[in-house]
């Protein structure tokens, strides 16, 4: 899949890492992905939410979708929710599908992944695309200009396992800040426009 030709080399900052629960992490979260993403209405701004609805650990992306269509976005686009999850099996399809249906489209991949046990519900934003599968070495299409990536559970041995067995409660929570950050960017966006 090839991405447009904008240009995002001065754009790029450092990238962030917040934790949910921290204070003023939405307001940081949500400055800093304004930053990144393109300030003129010439790109659609998508979100591709990954994941799948059959395990905790990996329904990160459907649940900040579904959280999505309950946020009444005016400017940004969403694909990927718990009825319909972007998955392993249609990824390439539905990037296929944006790419056709959209001039110049911008995207920000949005998906769960594992790491350190100090780092769980963690949030990253982040340049370059999202590797999904990556956890459970499948080799998948890369996502994104940009990509959000929340730690749900510690890696190492058995993730796939891992994921299974993840606290709906911690994936819940950082959906939830993952919605609300991206309708608050979208609002600075609009009020900037």
């Amino acid at each position: 899949m090839q991405f447009s030709s904008f240009s995002f080399q001065n754009l790029f900052q450092d990238d962030l890492t917040v934790f949910h629960h921290e204070v003023d992490s939405l307001t940081r979260f949500s400055q800093h992905l304004c930053k990144l993403l393109p300030s003129t209405i010439t790109h659609d701004i998508i979100f591709v939410c990954i994941g799948t609805d059959r395990s905790t650990g990996d329904s990160l992306g459907p649940l900040v979708g579904t959280f999505l269509e309950e946020s009444d976005l005016k400017r940004f686009h969403f694909y990927g929710t718990l009825d319909d999850p972007i998955h392993a099996l249609n990824l390439q399809e539905r990037l296929d599908f944006i790419q056709s249906h959209y001039t110049n489209p911008f995207i920000v991949g949005i998906d769960a992944c594992l790491g350190k046990m100090k780092n769980i519900s963690s949030i990253r934003i982040a340049k370059g695309p999202v590797k999904p599968g990556a956890a459970l070495n499948k080799k998948l299409p890369e996502v994104g200009h940009i990509h959000l990536t929340g730690v749900v559970n510690i890696s190492g041995f058995m993730d796939y396992l891992v994921l299974q067995n993840t606290r709906l409660s911690v994936v819940m929570k950082m959906a939830k800040f993952i919605a609300k950050g991206i309708k608050e960017t979208e609002n600075e966006l609009l009020k900037n426009n």
